[in-house]
C-alpha cells in the first residue's frame, strides 16, 4: 500500500507542477486554446495518443471485445495505428495545420463556420459537440472505479472528486501546453506500463505459448470453429471490423483529436509526429487488446451479472491484474489515471474553448475582450469539469441507462456528423452547406434513434455506418446543391532567399546606392 500510495504521490506532484510551469503560456486565447500554434512533434504526437486511449479503451473495450473475439481483436489497436493514426496524420494533419491558420479557426465549430461561410452551422456544430461530447467525458470516470476499489479500497465518488480536481487544477492553469506536457509525461508511463503487464499476465499462466494453449481450448458460443479465440479473424469477423471501422476513421472526426493538428508547430513536425504517432498507438492500443484477448482465462473469477448472465465486462481486464505484484498494480493505477486523466483535459479543454468561442463570444458578447474570454473559458472548463463528474456519480447510484448509452453512442455520434465535412472541406471546393447539414442530421438522427429503436443490434456497428454515410453523403449531395466556393488549393510558403547589402557607386553619375543582392548571385 505505501508503494502504491507513493507512486499515486508522485504523479499528482508531477502533473501539478506542469501545469504551473507551463502557465506562461496560457495568457492569451490562442496560447490557452492551442499553445500558440507551435507545439513540437513529439508533444503532438502524445497528445495525440493519449486522448485517444484512455480508460474507456483499456478497461471496457480491451476486456469487452478482448472476452468477444479473443486474440483476434488485436487488430483493433493494429487498426487504430494505421488508420486512427498514421493515415489520420498523414491525410488530414498539414491540410488542417494550413486551413484552420488561414481562417483563423481555433475550434471545429469555426472551421464549419468560416468554410462553409455559415453561422448556423457553427452553431450547430457546436451544440453537436456540447451534447455528445460531455457524457462521453463522464465516460471517461468509469474506467478508474473497479481498480481504485481494488488497490485501495477507496470508493467510486472519491476517485472521480479526486480525479476531477486534479484535471481542474493544472487545465485551468496552463490550458493546451499543460495538457500536452503532462500527456508527454502520462504516455511515457502508459507504453511502459502495459508492456510490463502484458509480461507479467502471460507469465502467470504459464508463459506466452502455454496461455495460447489454454485459449485454444475455450469453445467460442455459437461458432463451430475450434480454437476460435486464438484464430486469425475471431469468432465473429463481421462485428470486429465493425469495431475497428469506429475506433480507428472515428478520430477523423473527433474535434478533441482534430484540434491536436491545428496546434502543430509546421509541416516537418506533422510528418515526424505521424511516425511518432504510430508506434504509440501500436504498443498502448495493440498491447491493450492483446491483453484483453486472455479475459476468458480468468472466467471463474470474473464478475456475472444476474440479470443476463453475461460478464460484466468492465471487471475483467481488474480481474486479471488482481493477482499481480504491488509494484505492477501501481504502475496499472497510474496508467489508468493517466490515460483517463489525458482524455479528460482534452474533453474538457474542447468543450469550454467551443462554447466560449462559438457560442458565448458569437452569439451573446461579441465585444468580450480577450482577457474576459480566458476568464469565461477557464470558468466553464470547472463547470464541465465538475458536470462530467456530477453525471459519472449519478449514472454510478442510477439504474437509469440512458446516459450510459448516449456515452456509448457519442464517438459515432460526433465523427458521423463531422468526418465527411471537415474532410472534403479540406480538399474540395465544391461542398455545399445542404450536404454538411445532411451529414449533420443523419449523424445524429442515425445513432439517437438507433439508441432507442434498436433496428442495428451493435451500436458500434450503427456508429460505423454513420461514419461511412457521412464520407458517402457529403459529395453525393453536394453534386446536386449549390456549393460554397473556397480555394483550398495548398498556398505555396516560398523560402526567404538569404541576401547579402552591397554599397556600389554609380559610374554614369558617381553617386553610391545601397542594393540588396541574394547570395547566390553576388559576384565579386
Amino acid at each position: 500500500m505505501v508503494v502504491k500510495l507513493l507512486m499515486m504521490a508522485i504523479f499528482v506532484v508531477a502533473v501539478v507542477c506542469v501545469g504551473v510551469y507551463t502557465r506562461r503560456h496560457a495568457t492569451s486565447v490562442d496560447g490557452f486554446v492551442l499553445g500558440g500554434r507551435n507545439v513540437g512533434p513529439w508533444l503532438s504526437a502524445f497528445a495525440y495518443g493519449t486522448s485517444y486511449f484512455s480508460a474507456v479503451i483499456f478497461v471496457g473495450y480491451a476486456g469487452q471485445f478482448g472476452w468477444k473475439y479473443g486474440i483476434s481483436a488485436t487488430w483493433i489497436g493494429l487498426g487504430n495505428a494505421v488508420l486512427g493514426s498514421l493515415l489520420a496524420w498523414q491525410v488530414m494533419g498539414p491540410r488542417t495545420r494550413e486551413m484552420t491558420q488561414r481562417l483563423n479557426a481555433s475550434t471545429m465549430p469555426q472551421f464549419f463556420g468560416a468554410r462553409y461561410r455559415s453561422e448556423a452551422l457553427r452553431v450547430a456544430s457546436a451544440a453537436i459537440i456540447f451534447v455528445f461530447l460531455i457524457p462521453y467525458t463522464a465516460s471517461v470516470y468509469n474506467g478508474l472505479s473497479r481498480l481504485f476499489g481494488m488497490a485501495f479500497g477507496l470508493p467510486y465518488e472519491a476517485c472521480i472528486i479526486g480525479m476531477a480536481l486534479i484535471t481542474c487544477v493544472y487545465v485551468v492553469l496552463g490550458g493546451y501546453m499543460a495538457t500536452v506536457v503532462n500527456d508527454f509525461v502520462q504516455g511515457i508511463v502508459m507504453l511502459v506500463g502495459i508492456v510490463a503487464v502484458i509480461v507479467a499476465v502471460l507469465m502467470s499462466n504459464g508463459g506466452a505459448s502455454q496461455a495460447i494453449v489454454s485459449l485454444s481450448q475455450i469453445p467460442a458460443e455459437g461458432s463451430e470453429l475450434q480454437g476460435a479465440f486464438v484464430s486469425f479473424f475471431g469468432p465473429d469477423l463481421v462485428n470486429l471490423i465493425g469495431v475497428v471501422v469506429l475506433t480507428s476513421l472515428g478520430t477523423w472526426g473527433l474535434p478533441q483529436m482534430v484540434t491536436k493538428f491545428y496546434a502543430i508547430k509546421d509541416k516537418e513536425a506533422v510528418r515526424k509526429g505521424a511516425i511518432i504517432s504510430t508506434i504509440f498507438a501500436f504498443v498502448v492500443a495493440g498491447g491493450s487488446y492483446f491483453l484483453g484477448g486472455f479475459g476468458r482465462l480468468y472466467s471463474s473469477a470474473v464478475e456475472i451479472n444476474p440479470t443476463t448472465g453475461a460478464p460484466v465486462y468492465d471487471s475483467i481486464v481488474p480481474t486479471m491484474l488482481s493477482s499481480l505484484p504491488d509494484v505492477l498494480i501501481g504502475i496499472v493505477i497510474v496508467l489508468v489515471l493517466s490515460a483517463s486523466m489525458s482524455t479528460l483535459s482534452s474533453l474538457v479543454l474542447t468543450s469550454s474553448s467551443t462554447l466560449t468561442l462559438d457560442v458565448v463570444k458569437s452569439r451573446i458578447s461579441p465585444n468580450m475582450d480577450e482577457k474576459k474570454q480566458l476568464l469565461v473559458m477557464r470558468a466553464l472548463l470547472v463547470v464541465f469539469v465538475a458536470v462530467s463528474a456530477g453525471i459519472a456519480l449519478w449514472q454510478y447510484n442510477s439504474p437509469v441507462n440512458f446516459i450510459a448509452q448516449l456515452m456509448g453512442i457519442s464517438w459515432g455520434a460526433l465523427a458521423g456528423a463531422f468526418l465527411g465535412p471537415f474532410l472534403w472541406g479540406l480538399y474540395s471546393n465544391k461542398i455545399s452547406r445542404v450536404a454538411v447539414w445532411t451529414s449533420f442530421a443523419v449523424g445524429v438522427i442515425l445513432t439517437t434513434s438507433n439508441m432507442f429503436l434498436g433496428f442495428i443490434e451493435s451500436p458500434v456497428n450503427c456508429g460505423a455506418l454513420a461514419m461511412v454515410l457521412s464520407l458517402i453523403l457529403v459529395p453525393l449531395v453536394s453534386l446536386f446543391t449549390p456549393s460554397v466556393p473556397f480555394d483550398v488549393r495548398p498556398k505555396r510558403v516560398l523560402k526567404r532567399r538569404r541576401v547579402r547589402v552591397i554599397r556600389v557607386k554609380k559610374p554614369q553619375t558617381g553617386q553610391e546606392e545601397v542594393i540588396e543582392v541574394p547570395e547566390d548571385e553576388v559576384s565579386v
